[in-house]
């Protein structure tokens, strides 16, 4: 029996096919990681072949590495970085953690395995920030207590403090919704690391 959307010469059958495979590997490598996943279970979720993996994304790695950077380009496109407002950005990252626990597994998965290939957008999107960040302190928009650097950081690491892969962070309930006394306490800590030493 052919499995299903592989059938040769059709690119729409084909794209649904892999479209499904990377919502399986999606749900498979945010659950166990790279090295928990199996391609197998992947497969079955998906409703193809084994094999259709490989000949699509060529290794787990590889499958990992688009899944990956797929979501990544999601949070790129739906949390636009306002360096002149720190503070905003930052609740919005929180926002965004908090109901994508999923996407944040995945990338707790990809920080303690590191068993793909550096991610260049991820870090070129990172550099670009860094700039916008030192731009918006040049011009007095924001203060110069911390460097971008540490800034980026402080602010990821406040936003994304409550999710459930946080060891440190108190749990959270998801069915109670975002806890806005902390997202209003996150974005006034940026605002007091951000703020200018004239004001």
């Amino acid at each position: 029996m052919e499995p299903r959307g592989s059938q040769e010469g059709d690119p729409l059958s084909a794209e649904a096919t892999k479209e499904r495979i990377l919502a399986a590997a999606m749900e498979e490598f945010s659950s166990f990681g790279i090295s928990g996943a199996r391609v197998d279970r992947i497969a079955k979720s998906a409703g193809c072949n084994k094999n259709l993996i490989y000949v699509y994304f060529e290794n787990k790695e590889m499958l990992f590495t688009t899944v990956l950077e797929k979501h990544l380009t999601r949070v790129y496109e739906e949390i636009p970085f306002t360096p002149e407002d720190l503070p905003g950005y930052a609740a919005k990252v929180f926002d965004w953690a908090m109901t994508h626990p999923d996407i944040v597994r995945l990338m707790t998965w990809y920080s303690l395995e590191q068993k793909v290939d550096h991610l260049t957008e991820r870090a070129s999107v990172r550099d670009k920030k860094l700039k916008a960040i030192m731009d918006a302190q040049n011009d007095g928009l924001i203060g110069m207590t911390f460097t971008p650097g540490f800034l980026m950081t402080a602010i990821m690491a406040l936003a994304t403090a409550w999710t459930p892969t946080n060891p440190f962070g108190p749990s959270h309930d998801p069915e109670a919704g975002i806890p806005q006394e902390t997202r209003e306490a996150i974005a006034r800590a940026v605002s007091l690391m951000t703020k200018r030493e004239d004001s």
